[in-house]
Order: structure tokens, then C-alpha cells, then sequence
């Protein structure tokens, strides 16, 4: 890919992002001082106007990668986006619809007529209009499908089928295959037949006559060895290899831990079916950490910046009400100790601390959990030894930080025995954040759901309420 086509830094893209910022604002003012002047040839100075602008504008994008056309699109308010997208050239439409966010599409694919969508879905690859197709009108799909080869028909119908992050439903079909029973010199000929090798091609698939997967070639034995030497003597028989029912995440991770760039994928037969390649599996695994970091916020979905007011209220208001409980909750708590604050008002400057540190710790352990569960280090079993361990971190840091306060507690209030409550609800909390913070991933894994979501509200809350329970318990049970 040309420079001219690719951003290779991003400060040129915040330029070009700059760029036409400008551009549409002055278009925009001008249109307006146009629009406001009278004459006999307003209409006709409007549209020349108008036509000078865009024809800029457009000279702007057409150079531009697909990728960057849509982080622009994903930058500009709804009626900038719209204008911008309507001066797209009509063959990068369905890349580019491929590369911007869920809710961005969403309102690209609303503003578009029904032969627009098909003329984009009919650039696309199977495998990504099957990525495209569950945004797309039914309609649509019907029309494309219709419209596909037969064999691409069915690279489609069976790129739908598989279920959601498994490996089938990021599995690439263009790929290169060829006989054992042929020497280098005849693969040779047959792949300069090709206009460009299918991207991310550094080996090829060696298949019987019924596509049963023999071995791979990679391309680097292919071109230092001689002509005349038969495929079959030179290939690897031992080599990563996934079914589509896998789990797109133990892809990725092969992909990582062995450094592949293709792998193929087979049926329980052996048959070939299609490839992974890296570039599927780092967009999946960057919309995983993507739905990751909105689960852990509280999101129920990739949200548009620039989206309505209830849209994003729509968005947003589950985890503020499980919020609203938790906090409610807390008040509570503090409430049911309210003669104790009246009478030491210390206690009021110093829960706050207790409470925050322990969300603090627990969100420690609760990401570094999460994280080793994500990379296949930590089943469920695993949970007693690791309670142990987490305990005893907790028990350590109470100790220290907690007799720190303790100490400082004394100092600032007089008070020895404060200083000694403080230390023992530190060190509570701390366990208490060290239990759930192991507990709760492990468990919402036990029992199939997905660890990563909720876990730092719930843990914040545990130890919110819990910090305020201990501290305040302890000192009326000590102090009044």
C-alpha cells in the first residue's frame, strides 16, 4: 500500500482530521453568507459554492485509507458525518462500514438506500459480509446472496453459521492450496498466475484431491529450495491447526504463544475448510478489550459520542442502578451508626479512608484475577490456593499501611485506641477486598458468565459498605 493511501503516523491523521474540520466549517459559514445575499443569480452562485467545497473536501478524502475515512466519520457530530460519508467514493463504502464502530454504522447504514448497501455488501469477502450482515436489512442480505456465485454462497451461508467468537466466525476463505504430489517449479507457475497472493499469506495449504489437509509449505522453503523437488518432501506435517467450533480466544492465544501469521481450519474430517490469519485476530482481540473496558464502566454497548441524549440514557443506566443500590445501601450502614459519629467526629474524617483503600486493593486483585483468567492461567479449582495467597498479601499490607494510620490516627486525634481500630479495620477491609476480589471473577466464571463485567463495581461496593460496617462496628464496640 502506497504511503499517499496509508497514515502511517498519527499525527497525520489528527491533520487530516483537522483538515476537514475546517473545511466543512467553512463551508458551513459560507453556505450561510450565501444563503442570506439576494440577487437575480442566487441560486446559481449557491450551487457553485456548494460544488467548489465538496469538490475540496472530496479531493481530501479519496487518497485515504478506508480505516481512517471511518476514525474521521467517528469524529464529526451526525450532519457533518453524513456529508462526508455522502462524498465516500461508492466502492470503499463497504470497507469502510466494516472498520467504523457498531453505532457509528448503524446510522451510516440508516442514511443509505437499499441498492447503496447492496452495491457496498457486493464488494465484500464473505467472511466480512458476514461480519456486516447482522447490521444490514434482511432485505438486503437477500439480495446480495442472490446476487453471490454459488461457491461464495455457500462460504457465506456457512461464515453465518458459526457461533459467535469461534474461530468460524473469524475464519478468512481466500486462501492458496496445493497437491503434495507437484514440484516447486509447477507452484511457481501457478501462483505467478495470481494478480496478488490473499494478504497474510506466508504458507501454503497442501490438500489431497478431496481437500483432506496434508501439510502446510511455508513460503520461505518454497523459494530457496530447487524447482524440481516434489511439494510433499519439503512440507510440514506438524503445524497449528483449529476447527471452527474453537473458541476464537484459545486462537488467539495459539496465534501469540507460537507466532503465527495463518493457521488453517479444519472439520472433523480433515477437510479444509479456510484460515485464520493475524490480522482476524488482533480486530478480535481488540474488540474483546473494547467490550472489556464498556462492561467494566458499566456500558451495555459501544456507544456514538455524538448519539442522542436517550440513547446514551438507555445505554448507561443499568449499572447507575445497581449504583443507586449499593450507595443507598452504604448511607445505610452510616446511618445505623449515627450516635457514634456524633459523639467522636474523628470517625467521620477517617471511614472515608478505610473504605477507599479497600477498593482500591480489591480492584488490584480482582483485575490481576481477571486478567489471568482471560489468559488461561487460573481455573476455577484454583480458587483455594489463590484465597491463600491474596489473604496473606492483604494480611501483610493491613499490618503495615493499616498501623501506619493507626499511627497517624494517634497522633492527630490522641487516641491510642483509635489508632488501634483503625489498624484492625484497614487490615479487615483488606481481607474482606481479597476475598471477593478472588471470589468473584472465579465464580461468575464457574458458572459461565463473563468475569470481566461488573467485577469493579461490585468489589467498590462490597468494600464501601463492608469498610464502613467494620470501622464504625470496631470503634462503638471499643470506644463509646
Amino acid at each position: 500500500m502506497s504511503e499517499e493511501n496509508q497514515l502511517t503516523d498519527a499525527e497525520d491523521l489528527q491533520e487530516r482530521l483537522a483538515e476537514v474540520q475546517t473545511l466543512l466549517a467553512r463551508h458551513k459559514l459560507v453556505e450561510e453568507i450565501v444563503h442570506r445575499q439576494e440577487g437575480p443569480r442566487h441560486d446559481l452562485v449557491e450551487g457553485i459554492v456548494h460544488k467548489q467545497h465538496l469538490q475540496e473536501l472530496q479531493q481530501k478524502l479519496e487518497p485515504m485509507h478506508p480505516a481512517d475515512v471511518a476514525y474521521i466519520l467517528e469524529a464529526l457530530p451526525p450532519d457533518e458525518r453524513l456529508i462526508v460519508w455522502d462524498l465516500v467514493k461508492a466502492e470503499h463504502d463497504g470497507e469502510i462500514l466494516l472498520e467504523v464502530s457498531d453505532a457509528v454504522r448503524e446510522s451510516l447504514i440508516e442514511s443509505m438506500a437499499r441498492n447503496e448497501l447492496v452495491a457496498a455488501a457486493e464488494t465484500l469477502d464473505a467472511d466480512e459480509l458476514a461480519d456486516l450482515a447482522p447490521d444490514l436489512p434482511q432485505g438486503v442480505i437477500d439480495d446480495v446472496f442472490r446476487s453471490l456465485p454459488a461457491e461464495e454462497r455457500e462460504h457465506l451461508r456457512a461464515a453465518m453459521s458459526y457461533p459467535e467468537d469461534s474461530v468460524g466466525s473469524i475464519m478468512d476463505f481466500d486462501m492458496v492450496t496445493v497437491r503434495e504430489d507437484v514440484t516447486l517449479e509447477v507452484v511457481l507457475r501457478y501462483l505467478r498466475r495470481f494478480d496478488e497472493l490473499p494478504d497474510h499469506t506466508d504458507q501454503l495449504f497442501v490438500v489431497d484431491r478431496d481437500e483432506h489437509l496434508k501439510g502446510v509449505l511455508p513460503l520461505n522453503i518454497l523459494l530457496v529450495n530447487e524447482v524440481e523437488v516434489e511439494v510433499g518432501s519439503l512440507m510440514h506435517t506438524e503445524f497449528v491447526e483449529f476447527e471452527p467450533d474453537d473458541d476464537a480466544e484459545d486462537a488467539a492465544k495459539a496465534f501469540e504463544r507460537y507466532d503465527l501469521v495463518s493457521a488453517p481450519v479444519v472439520d472433523a474430517d480433515g477437510k479444509l475448510l479456510g484460515r485464520v490469519t493475524v490480522n482476524d485476530v488482533v480486530d478480535f482481540i481488540r474488540e474483546e478489550a473494547e467490550q472489556e473496558q464498556l462492561a467494566n464502566a458499566g456500558l451495555a454497548e459501544e456507544e456514538d459520542i455524538f448519539a442522542s441524549v436517550w440513547d446514551s440514557v438507555r445505554n448507561r443506566w443499568a449499572w447507575l442502578a445497581v449504583n443507586l443500590v449499593t450507595a443507598f445501601v452504604a448511607s445505610r450502614v452510616i446511618g445505623a451508626f449515627e450516635d457514634s459519629i456524633e459523639k467522636l467526629v474523628a470517625l467521620a474524617a477517617l471511614m472515608p479512608i478505610v473504605a477507599g483503600i479497600g477498593g482500591n486493593s480489591g480492584n488490584q486483585t480482582i483485575t490481576m484475577i481477571v486478567r489471568a483468567i482471560a489468559m488461561g492461567q487460573v481455573q476455577p479449582d484454583a480458587m483455594r490456593r489463590l484465597l491463600r495467597k491474596e489473604l496473606g498479601v492483604a494480611s501483610i499490607n493491613g499490618l503495615i499501611w493499616g498501623g501506619l494510620l493507626g499511627v497517624a490516627a494517634w497522633w492527630l486525634y490522641g487516641s491510642y485506641q483509635l489508632g488501634l481500630v483503625m489498624t484492625a479495620a484497614m487490615t479487615l477491609n483488606l481481607l474482606l477486598a481479597a476475598l471477593a476480589g478472588v471470589g468473584i471473577p472465579l465464580m461468575r466464571q464457574k458458572f459461565g458468565a463473563d468475569p470481566a463485567i461488573g467485577g469493579s463495581v461490585m468489589i467498590t461496593a462490597l468494600t464501601d459498605s463492608g469498610g464502613f460496617f467494620i470501622f464504625l462496628g470496631l470503634a462503638t464496640l471499643f470506644l463509646m
